[in-house]
Parts: structure tokens; sequence; C-alpha cells
């Protein structure tokens, strides 16, 4: 996910701006469904090796773990998809910005879970 975030952070969410006002409802509408495919199983996927991390490595790194991505997925729940709600109806600038904003709490929590792992992992391997 920290890929896919930085990804979204500086390459999607910044062109929506781009597809022009009156064709942005349907592209939004294309777009929407397209991204689930790929971010929907990805973070379900973390959120399911996060939680099984928890109970078989218990300890401040995998609860830090843990609240970086209630973060994410309150973040998404509260933030980023009711902008994606709006969006859909209509582009609004201001809605784009506060997207992209607000996106920033997501892309902090995500890399700060990605280095995390790289250093679960250079433990584990030491």
């Amino acid at each position: 996910m920290v890929g896919v975030i930085w990804f979204v952070q500086l390459v999607h969410y910044p062109l929506f701006g781009r597809v022009g006002a009156a064709e942005f409802p349907a592209w939004q509408a294309a777009n929407l469904p397209r991204t689930s495919w790929v971010v929907g199983p990805a973070m379900g996927i973390e959120a399911a090796c996060s939680l099984a991390l928890a109970f078989v490595t218990p300890g401040w790194p995998t609860l830090l773990g843990l609240g970086l991505l209630a973060v994410c997925w309150a973040s998404t729940a509260f933030l980023q998809v009711p902008c994606h709600a709006r969006l859909e109806r209509s582009f609004d600038p201001a809605t784009g910005r506060r997207l992209v904003a607000t996106n920033w709490i997501r892309t902090a929590a995500w890399t700060g879970r990605g280095l995390l792992a790289a250093e679960l992992l250079r433990r584990a391997v030491s």
C-alpha cells in the first residue's frame, strides 16, 4: 500500500482537475470501481495480515502498526470516501483540493507502516 498511496497522492488525485468538469462525473463513476479492484483487496489482505501478526508477534511494533492501520481506515471512511461521493456528482475544485490535502494523512500512516514493516523484516533476518 505504500507504493499505491504515493502514486495516488502524487499522480492520481492531482490529475482529477484535468479531466474537465463536464466529463468528470462519468470519469469518476468509471474510476471508482476500477480503483476499488486494486485498493480493496490490498487493504483487506493488509488488515488480515496485521491482525494475524498481532497475535503471533505481540508487542509495541505490531500495536503501532495496527494503530497506523486504524488511521488509514478511519481517514478513508471519514475523509476520502465522502470527498469521492461529492466528486461523483460533480467536480468541485475545493473538494478535489480537500481530497489531496486529507490524503496526506493516509500517505503518512502507510509510509510509517512501510518503515515499520522494513524494521520488522530487518529484525527477523538478523
